[in-house]
């Protein structure tokens, strides 16, 4: 009697015809559906670009499926408001909406168009797989080279207070250009903040036994190459960023004596150029016993007082 193959009786080792079928359904739905618009029945305006697509597609974000049946649409097209969303940027968009018919998409993350791929995610909403994609390759992908871009986003996104450091200013209200990350903000802000304390810290081999040592440019006393980066860098932190992390214990670059020491020359460093012009003085002291929530490095701000004009009657 002759054996008939079903898709239960197929070798463990080679795909199911279960598993074919679907494959061959997902990318059909992508190269015809998404790629060429084939019976498009809605157009889609995104920035400057339009796509022809699918409402039921469409319907798998709840971010779209709100627009669809909110939005007038005048001859079958939808426009994306992304006036207020400028860390959503011209190619993510692309990315997440080829996700709502493929995840081949996620194939064209990479670490130019990972953060702006994790908002557009996070906009459209049910992309679990795809933010977390984004945000790991992003998380992967923090570099002294473009620290300072990380830094701007930061500085974007408001902080908030772990304990382990002196307290700072009342945090912020959520910004409009961070705030559509919803809780990766917090979770890409923690993770410059192990980089800068953690990760750089350790790559320069600040504090190191064999950190490299270059001549001073007086001629006089040899520098610290290592010291004097990791300086330019925390020149351009923000200040609750910064005083965190130098108040941190995991700040590791020698002795206490060396973090306040550490502190006080990124403070002149400072003056000129990210605190220049705020209205306010950044200070740093070293406590003996560690007076401050265990930290004998305490950084402080404060205003500067306005001279007072005696008037004369």
């Amino acid at each position: 009697m002759p054996k008939f193959i079903t898709p239960d009786t197929c070798l463990s080792s080679r795909p199911s015809l279960y598993q074919v079928h679907n494959e061959e359904i997902v990318d059909h739905l992508f190269q015809s559906g998404f790629q060429a618009g084939n019976y498009s029945d809605i157009v889609l305006h995104v920035r400057q670009n339009a796509y022809r697509l699918h409402a039921l597609i469409l319907s798998r974000s709840p971010f779209l499926a709100h627009l669809m049946s909110t939005s007038p649409q005048t001859a079958g097209a939808i426009y994306v408001p992304l006036e207020h969303e400028p860390e959503v940027t011209e190619e993510p968009p692309h990315l997440a909406l080829g996700y709502l018919y493929s995840s081949i998409s996620l194939n064209h993350i990479n670490p130019q168009n990972a953060r702006a791929a994790l908002a557009a995610g996070c906009l459209l909403g049910h992309m679990d797989d795809l933010c977390n994609y984004a945000y790991e390759v992003c998380r992967q992908s923090i570099t002294l080279e473009n620290i300072t871009a990380w830094l701007e986003f930061v500085d974007a996104t408001p902080a908030s207070s772990n304990g382990t450091s002196t307290p700072i200013e009342p945090p912020s209200p959520l910004s409009p250009r961070t705030g559509v990350f919803g809780p990766y903000a917090q979770r890409l802000r923690d993770n410059v903040f192990h980089f800068l304390v953690v990760t750089l810290p350790q790559m320069l081999n600040v504090g190191g036994q064999a950190t490299p040592v270059s001549p001073h440019p007086d001629g006089h006393a040899p520098s610290d190459a290592g010291r004097d980066t990791l300086l330019q860098v925390f020149a351009r932190v923000p200040f609750d960023l910064f005083k965190t992390a130098v108040e941190s214990p995991t700040f590791q670059i020698g002795s206490d004596q060396a973090r306040f020491k550490f502190a006080k020359d990124a403070i002149e460093l400072r003056k000129r150029g990210v605190a220049r012009g705020q209205g306010a003085e950044e200070t740093v002291v070293l406590a003996f016993g560690g007076g401050f929530g265990g930290s004998a490095v305490h950084v402080t701000r404060k205003l500067r007082k306005r001279p007072l004009w005696k008037v004369n009657s």
